[in-house]
């Protein structure tokens, strides 16, 4: 009896004795074989570059008439590939395929790492970034990198100061788009999150994640260096590089290092001697062109930060944003002592005070009390006055009057 898989093998060998016989003609660089000598003389030009198809219209050159034909298309306009979901058509038909699976929502390409899928190889590949961690595109201004070209073109405005994005209803302009929809709430007074624990509405979707935590009391993401609590990853990042010292952006003029951009540039005003921008109106000068729209703000009255939710407006953009803790709730300040919070580092000092009893204001406001006052000398020891408004007021007139006997 025979041998079956002797048999098997005996039938393979012979099959792949023909598939040799019938690609006689074997390519001396790769070693790639080919049924006819033309198909291998195309194969050639794969090593030797040469690319006998010219297009008349752009002078581009391509290695097979096939793909010039293709090509034509980009100038001609012809898209011979229609979909049959939503009619958009295509000039080539390897478009279509992807395209379809937009309807169909196959996804065939997932990753290994955490098991998510994409419908394009390249999405992987992209994707594939957020692993390992590769950002291949650097900006040549601060060296940060990104892992997406996309987000360098974007980081890039920083620094042009290039805002393409303008609202149709005031002119204001902004960097990216996104800021351009979430402006336009102001107009439109849209408010399109929710809190489902009261009920408050937000225009914007950040806002609305902050002033949860004030039902939550919930403050997740903690400094392991001093123990401080914010409700967003981004504002523990951004604070860790005080404990980091993490300076990426360095002064060409003097070589000193900042947290941010914005310092930096704040920072290079100092270099700039002259005073190139002068007001109009009381012809004061300035050595930045900032620093001379702060001004004006002056004589405008202008306040060209509105909050979303109010529509209260501000001079800069610091005061908008301590303005909005009223609305949010939130207390990012809180005392090492006895946990009590508070929205304003200001007031977390002061507070401090009763726990280290520290007065900063009693030596100087002592002296000019013993001057100026009638009250016994223990009674101004133990008076309220070393608080700052008292303090400012004292100093400012020379004279203090204790609050008992203010009118």
């Amino acid at each position: 009896m025979r041998d079956p898989e002797l048999n098997v093998i005996k039938l393979q060998t012979l099959l792949n004795n023909l598939e040799e016989a019938s690609k006689p003609f074997t390519c001396d660089q790769c070693g790639k074989s080919f049924s006819y000598k033309h198909h291998l003389v195309l194969h050639v030009r794969v090593h030797t570059g040469v690319k006998p198809f010219t297009c008349d219209q752009c002078g581009k050159s391509f290695s097979y008439k096939h793909h010039l034909v293709l090509h034509m298309r980009v100038h001609t306009g012809v898209k011979p590939f229609t979909c049959d979901q939503c009619g958009k058509s295509f000039s080539y038909k390897h478009h279509l395929v992807l395209h379809v699976r937009v309807h169909t929502g196959v996804k065939p390409f997932t990753c290994d790492q955490c098991g998510k899928s994409f419908s394009y190889k390249h999405h992987l590949v992209l994707h594939m970034r957020v692993h390992t961690g590769v950002k291949p595109f650097t900006c040549d201004q601060c060296g940060k990198s990104f892992s997406y070209k996309h987000h360098l073109v974007l980081h890039v405005r920083v620094h042009t100061g290039v805002k393409p994005f303008t609202c149709d209803q005031c002119g204001k302009s902004f960097s990216y788009k996104h800021h351009l929809v979430l402006h336009m709430r102001v107009h439109t007074r849209e408010k399109p999150f929710t809190c489902d624990q009261c009920g408050k509405r937000f225009s914007n979707k950040h806002h609305l994640e902050r002033h949860i935590s004030v039902h939550t009391g919930e403050w997740p993401h903690t400094s392991d260096q001093c123990g401080r609590s914010f409700t967003q990853k981004r504002n523990l990042m951004e604070h860790m590089k005080i404990h980091t010292g993490e300076k990426l952006y360095a002064c060409d003029q003097c070589d000193k290092t900042f947290l941010s951009a914005s310092y930096l540039k704040q920072h290079l005003r100092v270099h700039a001697k002259e005073k190139l921008h002068s007001c109009h109106l009381c012809g004061k000068s300035f050595s930045c062109l900032q620093y001379l729209k702060e001004h004006q703000k002056i004589h405008t009255a202008v306040r060209e930060y509105m909050c979303f939710e109010c529509e209260n407006t501000f001079t800069t953009a610091q005061c908008l944003k301590r303005h909005e803790m009223i609305h949010t709730g939130e207390k990012p300040y809180k005392c090492s002592d006895c946990d009590k919070r508070f929205s304003d580092s200001g007031h977390l000092k002061r507070h401090e005070r009763i726990h280290t009893g520290e007065k900063p204001y009693h030596y100087r406001l002592f002296e000019l009390l013993n001057k100026t006052s009638s009250l016994p000398l223990n009674d101004i020891y133990t008076t309220s006055l070393y608080q700052p408004k008292y303090a400012s007021m004292c100093v400012r007139t020379g004279s203090c009057r204790p609050p008992a006997i203010l009118d």
